[in-house]
């Protein structure tokens, strides 16, 4: 009798994970629901444009996603970054990453401890974070990239001309 309680189990779950299956495969055959969306938001936009304007020896990247500026090894590592995306990467004239850009927003609020570790993470692997409340000038954004060239390899600040 217990052996026919298990088979009857087995034959229960088997049935089980095949409607699952062609549950799951129906949906896939139905016809998409897209709707276009802005790339950026209004502020991003104006920041992309700031960004360009104050330095426009360098090539501004926006909504880059972590898995171009990192790899690692492993899914459980890989999991732990491959949906986020960086505001903005600024680049020189060589396609080097010279830093990563985040407009902190309102949807930033109460999320402190995650920039937190989005910027660890992002520092582990070499890059360094600017973060922007507000918008800064544009001499303040060219003194925070001149400031980090000569932190980054001893690059005298005149490497941006002004």
């Amino acid at each position: 009798m217990p052996s026919y309680t298990v088979l009857l189990a087995i034959a229960a779950l088997i049935l089980f994970f095949a409607m699952l299956a062609t549950r799951q495969a129906a949906k896939s055959r139905r016809p998409l629901s897209l709707q276009r969306k802005p790339v950026m938001t209004a502020r991003e936009r104006q920041m992309y444009h700031l960004l360009q304007t104050a330095l426009p020896e360098c090539t501004v990247l926006a909504q880059v996603a972590f898995s171009a500026l990192v790899t690692a090894m492993g899914w459980a590592n890989r999991n732990r970054f491959d949906r986020k995306v960086a505001d903005f990467v600024l680049c020189n004239q060589q396609l080097h990453v010279i830093a990563v850009i985040e407009l902190d927003d309102r949807s930033h609020a109460g999320r402190e401890r995650q920039d937190k570790e989005r910027d660890a993470m992002l520092r582990l692997a070499g890059y360094v974070t600017l973060r922007y409340a507000t918008f800064p000038t544009q001499q303040a954004l060219r003194a925070d990239v001149e400031q980090l060239l000569v932190q980054k390899a001893g690059v005298k600040a005149s490497t941006l001309p002004a």
